[in-house]
């Protein structure tokens, strides 16, 4: 590979992790109850519990709620993540990355 192969995929990998960082994943459970937002760098940036759901007796179902919403989150970002570095995965291995 090239110099300026290298350095041309190095700039694509930069660009691509720019726009993980922006994309923001939202993941909604219990109607609402939770939202979760999450980056594509899998970096947790919100969580939103709504009062209104809130039963303490029942507190086990918001722990679903939140463990649900947290993991779609997760297995949404990690997809968006491989969707962008896939056309660059090659390139990244020969760079010894």
């Amino acid at each position: 590979m090239s110099r300026l192969d290298k350095t041309k995929t190095l700039m694509q990998a930069n660009k691509i992790q720019r726009e993980l960082k922006k994309q923001v994943i939202r993941v909604e459970k219990g109607d609402g109850a939770v939202v979760v937002e999450m980056n594509g760098e899998q970096k947790l940036k919100k969580i939103h519990i709504d009062p209104s759901f809130v039963d303490l007796e029942d507190i086990e179902q918001l722990e679903r709620w939140l463990e649900d919403a947290i993991r779609d989150a997760v297995n949404q970002s990690q997809r968006f993540a491989a969707e962008k570095m896939q056309p660059i995965m090659g390139s990244l291995g020969s760079l010894g990355l």
